[in-house]
């Protein structure tokens, strides 16, 4: 009897699994060293993921279908269960840094930190008297020029007698502010000072010092200046808290609940104040670059992309069966693109090219690895059993295009996306048609 370990079929599992990944590490070469554009790229992402998306439905799908002769239910629970483990495990290793191997996650992991951080400042600027009190729906423009910035320990923030230019928001630590060289006043985390920078220009009163290592959300007065000049109705509000101070009246009385206030600013502020700029992308890549976890992240996050295709090229040897060339072609066709965008990404970031080579060649060996393991771990179960684990593998598969391929190639192309995925799924047609 044939020991399954070394049986043909398994190595024909394995032949097809390198097969069908080999286009990994050359789409990673065709990155990384002739660069194509933007518009290309997308064009032939949205062309593989066009051709994967008949693949599935054909030799995936419709063959589960056949198997259970048309009982839907275990393949609608199986794409069902598919779906939800790779956009479960998605999140959970992106979240470790898997998010750097691909444009889309990289954008859409940089998008989620700006509005959290969006949400974070609104609610700084909600307790502060002088933003509290002015309407929300002018101030929510101001939220996307609020930096953050860092100061060790004794460093001078502003100096007595100089001129001031910019509101400091105390997040974390705290500082002292001196007058004449004596201590008047320790401020700690969701406290400001410098406000009267933006309403007037008076010297500074005081100086202030980091008591500890302290973490500051800094506006600065030109870009309050800008907001004012736009918003007639804004100009007006802070010119009356201007006369109320030269009056020697209360600085600010608070007109709205803090937490009202902030959610009110929520609402105005536009989604595209939440979209990332490049140079913010840059700096989140950079900084979880260099992380020891990162590089793991990226291996495991990149192979999770394709264990579900690997498995079920496995499946479908098993026994010496033969497998779709759709399936294979229309893999091919959808690693080709996604390695090179990710290349050209892994690239900008600073990752040298050789690592980058590597991680797709080790990637190319453990697909054929995954499909001679699919092969042997299934060998035996019933035609219902195997419908099912297609059904897993064409959910995944699914949530992969829907939620990595289409909108990274969207974001890059636009308009080029539609038809390419159309010429892409019908090459896979036509495919099937010369093998039927």
């Amino acid at each position: 009897m044939e020991n399954i370990f070394f049986s043909r079929p398994a190595f024909y599992a394995f032949l097809f699994g390198i097969l069908s990944a080999v286009s990994l590490p050359l789409g990673a070469w065709v990155g990384i060293l002739i660069k194509p554009s933007e518009r290309l790229t997308a064009s032939i992402m949205a062309y593989g993921a066009g051709a994967l998306l008949a693949a599935l439905t054909l030799e995936l799908v419709a063959e589960a279908l056949e198997k259970l002769h048309g009982g839907f239910w275990p393949i609608g629970l199986g794409c069902a269960i598919g779906g939800f483990t790779f956009v479960a495990l998605n999140h959970a290793i992106s979240n470790k840094g898997g998010f750097l191997r691909k444009t889309a996650t990289l954008a859409k992991h940089a998008t989620k930190l700006k509005r959290r951080r969006i949400a974070e400042v609104i609610e700084y600027l909600s307790h502060v008297p002088l933003f509290n009190s002015l309407p929300p729906e002018e101030i929510h423009s101001l939220v996307v020029h609020v930096h953050e910035r860092n100061f060790k320990q004794g460093t001078r923030i502003i100096t007595e007698g100089e001129q001031g230019f910019e509101l400091y928001i105390i997040e974390k630590g705290s500082v002292e502010v001196l007058h004449q060289g004596e201590i008047i006043a320790t401020l700690g985390p969701s406290e400001i000072f410098g406000e009267m920078a933006l309403l007037t220009n008076e010297i500074r009163q005081a100086t202030v010092t980091a008591k500890t290592d302290v973490t500051l959300l800094e506006i600065h007065k030109s870009d309050f200046d800008r907001l004012l000049q736009a918003s007639p109705q804004l100009k007006q509000e802070v010119q009356n808290i201007y006369d109320a101070h030269l009056k020697g009246l209360e600085l600010i009385r608070r007109k709205a609940d803090s937490r009202i206030w902030a959610e009110k600013v929520e609402r105005f502020t536009e989604e595209k104040d939440y979209k990332p700029s490049a140079s913010e992308i840059y700096k989140i890549s950079k900084d979880h670059i260099a992380h020891k976890g990162a590089p793991l992240a990226i291996l495991i996050g990149t192979f999770m992309d394709g264990m579900p295709e690997s498995f079920v090229i496995g499946v479908n040897t098993i026994g010496g069966a033969g497998i779709g060339l759709s399936l294979i072609i229309g893999i091919f066709l959808a690693n080709f693109p996604e390695s090179m965008s990710s290349s050209i990404g892994m690239k900008k970031m600073g990752m040298p090219g050789w690592k980058i080579m590597g991680l797709w060649g080790l990637l190319c060996v453990l697909s054929g690895i995954g499909a001679y393991l699919g092969n042997i771990m299934f060998q035996g179960v019933p035609p219902y059993a195997v419908a099912f684990i297609e059904s897993l593998a064409a959910g995944a598969m699914l949530a992969m295009i829907a939620e990595t391929m289409l909108p990274e190639a969207f974001e890059q192309g636009g308009s080029v996306v539609g038809m390419s995925t159309i010429f892409g799924f019908l090459s896979a047609i036509f495919v099937k048609t010369i093998e039927s």
